[in-house]
């Protein structure tokens, strides 16, 4: 026997009701499922998990091939006399 049970505060999204929709999951089916018992809305979802599909290289993801062509350079500041606090 399948137990069924309601999901506390979930909202159906057809009806907008709260706290009427009730789930189960059928482990021969490898199948979970969500049932309205207000205006009979029903949603089935799978449980077996699918592989991740690869990321799209772009230059945030990519490491780099090199280290990047700048020049070290030390900067001196020198505090300008006429600005003053009082």
């Amino acid at each position: 026997m399948t137990v069924k049970r309601f999901i506390a505060g979930a909202v159906c999204p057809r009806c907008s009701e709260m706290d009427k929709i009730r789930a189960w999951r059928d482990d021969d089916a490898e199948k979970q499922y969500r049932e309205c018992i207000s205006c009979g809305y029903t949603d089935e979802q799978s449980t077996v998990i699918q592989a991740q599909p690869t990321e799209i290289p772009t230059r945030v993801n990519t490491p780099h091939s090199s280290a990047p062509e700048a020049e070290e350079v030390v900067i001196n500041f020198i505090p300008n006399p006429g600005m003053t606090k009082h």
